[in-house]
């Protein structure tokens, strides 16, 4: 009996191997917990997955411009053509997207974007344009190329590889050859572990330019560079009320490859990043201290960033500056959110500079609502600047030193009834930019006063909304004065029920006016409708029409006489391609055989 029980047993193993290695699920463990645990959940995740789901969308949106001014500031035609693609093989999920894109009618720089993400469980890959979370110090733009993240509770990790950059490399001879810029490769990776108030990340960052990615011709004026860039970010939270987070990362930067190694250095380093007389090593980060209380919180921030850190995977980014600030938020009588924030910041950390330039942020808001319909908001943001000595002694005649202040009160009102929806919000803003240099005459003081109301009404048996904006803008600065008035009406109605049919329509008035210079005005409406047929095609289109000019009567031309014309073709079709749905029977038998694999787990542990 003893040997017919291990051979039953015998026999069911092979057929769980056997069924384990078609489905691809991994290995199969025996003896230990965790292992058997995980292989159980991947079989029952299959078990409850279709096997096989297609789905995605195609577009294509396409503008026309006209204006009788030109075309200088807008291409007259852009097209764009977009396909979205998801593939679901028993919950393996792996998105497509294909984008096409052109400005003009000449079709010289079209701009094809290919992204494929397919992600099961805790893992995601990357194909084509892509991005990955990083440090903000460490990298923050898109990459095309190849990657791979895990995430889990407490475990996360990563690494990528692509183009950061593509080149621009025009024919020097051109006279409308583009700006030449190398084409820019990177690598790095990621690792991290804890939770949202106690954890620590790890990046990594590689980058390079091709220097053969531009003719010879470009490389006299831009020189080829390259970086590494290590950060670290974290959390630490000791009590419930206070935590602690940082966010810290050193790159080494070469601003010229061609640039002669430093050998003393370089053969320590040669394996990562040649080092050379025109790299060099830099620190940016910030930590915070945070107290959460009920009912109130503040954080204390201080930042710096060296002077000239740079990184290869971001953006630009300000440098050569520390600050302090303290942000806090409190909640009284639980109907008054209060909030304050003044920060300090400082430039010219080595002293190099002619001048040192310290400003000086503060604001204050705070917002309410009284009774069943009124909600109320208003707030005060200043920004004071100061000059400084610096290699040069600031002279007091020529010092900067300006005061920026804003004042904000905003009322709005919404009443929901049976057969209307009214809605009307108001705002007033006063704000003034003054220069306090005791030597100033006001020459560059600007002092705006800004009113806004808007008020919508909503007819629930028509589907349909009115809407009236108004809104006017007096600055008054040395001997100047700008002035200017716009006034909206708009319309929105709903057709239909089962093929929705969206129309609206607006009407603008716009006038603006310097004092003794000039007066202009525009008119000017805009139509747009979006009509979805069956719940999957959706097609749109909208057109504006603006006439203006110069109503100046001293001047000797004083009519409408140039035109804006904008007209957009959209359509958008999401599908299911195919769907392949688990049969009855084999949803039965998925479910004894995941029974089975539970029975002989058990058995084992017994």
């Amino acid at each position: 009996m003893q040997n017919r029980h291990l051979f039953m047993r015998s026999h069911t193993l092979c057929k769980l191997l056997m069924v384990t290695m078609l489905f691809g699920v991994g290995r199969l463990s025996i003896g230990v917990a965790y292992s058997q645990s995980l292989s159980l959940n991947t079989i029952s995740t299959i078990a409850k997955s279709d096997p096989l789901v297609i789905t995605g969308a195609v577009g294509t949106q396409n503008t026309y411009r006209y204006t009788s001014v030109g075309n200088g500031y807008a291409s007259p035609l852009s097209n764009s053509i977009y396909a979205n693609l998801n593939i679901s093989v028993y919950g393996i999920s792996m998105p497509f997207a294909l984008y096409f894109t052109n400005d003009g009618l000449d079709w010289n720089y079209p701009h094809l974007n290919f992204r494929l993400t397919p992600a099961y469980k805790n893992w995601r890959g990357h194909f084509g344009q892509s991005s990955m979370a990083f440090s903000s110090y460490v990298m923050n733009t898109s990459f095309n190329g190849i990657g791979l993240e895990y995430t889990s509770d407490k475990y996360r990790g990563g690494a990528f590889y692509g183009v950061l950059r593509k080149a621009i490399n025009d024919d020097p001879t051109d006279p409308l050859a583009r700006t030449p810029q190398y084409k820019r490769v990177g690598w790095g990776f990621k690792a991290g572990y804890g939770t949202g108030k106690n954890y620590i990340d790890l990046y990594f960052l590689r980058a390079y330019d091709r220097p053969n990615s531009i003719d010879e011709s470009w490389r006299r004026y831009i020189t080829p560079q390259e970086n590494l860039v290590i950060g670290l970010k974290g959390a630490l939270a000791p009590l419930k009320w206070l935590s602690f987070t940082g966010n810290a990362a050193v790159s080494l930067f070469s601003a010229d490859t061609d640039a002669p190694k430093v050998d003393s250095i370089s053969q320590r380093f040669d394996k990562i990043m040649d080092i050379r007389y025109s790299s060099s090593a830099r620190f940016a980060g910030d930590a915070n201290v945070n107290l959460t209380f009920p009912g109130f919180s503040t954080s204390l921030t201080y930042r710096i960033v060296q002077p000239d850190y740079a990184s290869l995977g971001t953006y630009y980014m300000a440098n050569n500056y520390h600050s302090l600030g303290v942000n806090m938020n409190a909640m009284l009588f639980r109907k008054v959110a209060l909030s304050g924030t003044f920060s300090g910041q400082s430039d010219n950390l080595t002293n190099q500079q002619m001048y040192t330039t310290r400003g000086f942020i503060y604001n204050a808001n705070a917002s309410t609502r009284i009774g069943k319909y009124l909600s109320l908001s208003g707030g005060y943001n200043g920004y004071t600047q100061v000059q400084g000595d610096g290699t040069v002694k600031v002279n007091d005649t020529t010092r900067v030193h300006r005061r920026m202040a804003s004042f904000t009160v905003s009322p709005s009102f919404m009443m929901e009834r049976d057969a209307l929806v009214h809605s009307a919000s108001f705002s007033a803003n006063y704000t003034s930019n003054k220069d306090l240099n005791k030597f100033a005459i006001g020459e560059s003081d600007v002092k705006t006063t800004a009113l806004g109301a808007s008020y919508t009404i909503g007819v629930k048996s028509w589907n349909t909304d009115f809407g009236l904006t108004l809104s006017n803008q007096c600055s008054k600065g040395y001997k100047t004065k700008y002035v200017s008035r716009i006034a909206t009406l708009a319309t929105g109605h709903t057709f239909f029920e089962e093929n929705p049919l969206s129309v609206s329509g607006s009407i603008s008035l716009v006038y603006n006016e310097v004092e003794r210079q000039s007066k202009s005005l525009s008119i000017g409406g805009e139509v747009s409708a979006s009509y979805t047929l069956k719940k999957y095609h959706v097609f749109s289109t909208s057109a504006t029409f603006y006439k203006y000019g110069d109503v100046n009567p001293t001047k000797l031309r004083s009519n409408l006489d140039c035109t804006d014309i904008t007209v957009s073709l959209n359509y958008a079709y999401t599908f299911s391609l195919l769907h392949i749905k688990k049969k009855e029977n084999r949803k039965i038998n998925q479910s004894k055989f995941v029974k089975k694999v539970t029975d002989i787990s058990e058995g084992f542990s017994e």
